[in-house]
């Protein structure tokens, strides 16, 4: 069963929102896609991760190469970040073809599969926040326990200590046991059937071979005997996990900082829109300096985005002032945080998830 919200049209803010945020793109003659600057910005990772790939290549010393090969991964996923996030949602280009060849092409350093992240990503997370069963981000698992419905086992108590080495794991996890459960009908995603047939197994295996080739073969080859063919595999498991822990705390908190958590009624319905939704389960985070947001692809402008995912990260600063201020004439909870406190939010999340089940006061039905 599939759940059902409230339609917008009972809510006078959606309709609010929808006709400014309509008017403020008319107003600059503009569209929701990508622009130069979102084309330039993402040139200009990219051509730092080809720089920092060939220089690792090239390095004689172990140190330089080390240096060189993990800042590839961290300026991939800085790439990623700004154009693979917003290419799965249609919002990069206006052609579908190319949102499809950034998907795969920027992924290609990280080694995961953008079709299964896509619909992970866009068909459960986006569409069912924290929703028990539904919201795939926050399935039950035995590492870390992330909303109240779920089984409790002793060592969850000290999840609030040990959840940076979860977020350092989390793209090895995706790489070599999410893309392989979801490649073999092991997931939700079977439904899906993404990839579809012997042309989807060979895209896939394609993909995976290509990404060991190039980013762990190849420097084996090239470089393992001068620096150390434990070094260079040790640095790959370094670059992955660094840039698995840049990725997650970006995102980590924004859907736990006094959120609230459902199960979906007998009915199948939830008793608000969608957009009411996005207020109860996520919030938006303050960078600073400000311009540091430019670098972030709109993740710290979460809740912005939740309400408005078909659009670049490049219109949310100016979004989430309308957000915010229709938000307050309706009622709406909208909260714009600093870093710092997300993350002390992110600590009473955790600890409150770690003990026995009881009463939690963000948990609804």
């Amino acid at each position: 069963m599939r759940p059902h919200y409230l339609p917008s049209s009972t809510s006078p803010f959606s309709a609010e929102l929808r006709r400014e945020v309509a008017a403020y793109l008319a107003s600059r003659l503009d569209h929701r896609f990508g622009n130069a600057l979102t084309w330039l910005k993402a040139g200009c990772l990219l051509a730092i991760a080809c720089a920092l790939f060939a220089t690792c290549l090239c390095a004689h010393s172990a140190a330089g190469f080390l240096a060189a090969y993990v800042g590839m991964f961290l300026a991939a996923v800085m790439l990623s970040v700004n154009s693979m996030h917003d290419a799965s949602h249609g919002a990069l280009s206006r052609f579908k073809w190319l949102n499809t060849l950034v998907r795969r092409a920027v992924t290609l350093p990280l080694g995961i599969e953008p079709a299964y992240w896509q619909a992970r990503h866009v068909f459960y997370h986006h569409a069912y926040p924290n929703l028990e069963h539904y919201d795939l981000d926050t399935e039950a698992n035995l590492f870390l326990r992330q909303t109240p419905f779920q089984a409790w086992h002793p060592h969850f108590r000290f999840q609030h200590l040990y959840w940076p080495v979860i977020a350092a794991l989390s793209l090895p996890y995706i790489n070599w046991i999410y893309d392989w459960s979801d490649r073999l009908g092991k997931t939700p995603l079977a439904q899906d059937r993404l990839l579809p047939g012997v042309r989807g197994w060979v895209v896939f295996v394609a993909s995976k071979l290509l990404h060991f080739g190039v980013f762990l073969l190849l420097p084996l080859l090239l470089r393992g005997h001068e620096v150390g063919y434990g070094r260079v595999f040790a640095a790959y498991m370094a670059g992955q996990t660094l840039a698995s822990c840049i990725l997650l705390m970006l995102i980590l908190g924004t859907h736990w900082a006094e959120t609230q958590f459902y199960l979906l009624p007998d009915t199948g319905h939830l008793p608000h829109t969608r957009d009411e939704h996005a207020f109860l389960t996520c919030c938006d985070w303050i960078t600073r300096p400000a311009f540091i947001g430019a670098w972030l692809g709109g993740l710290n402008h979460h809740l912005t985005h939740h309400l408005f995912p078909g659009y670049s990260h490049r219109h949310y600063g100016a979004i989430a002032q309308i957000v915010e201020r229709l938000a307050r004439q309706h009622g709406l909870p909208y909260r714009a945080i600093g870093y710092a406190e997300l993350l002390a939010s992110q600590q009473r999340f955790l600890r409150q998830m770690g003990q026995p089940p009881g009463n939690h006061p963000m948990s609804s039905t």
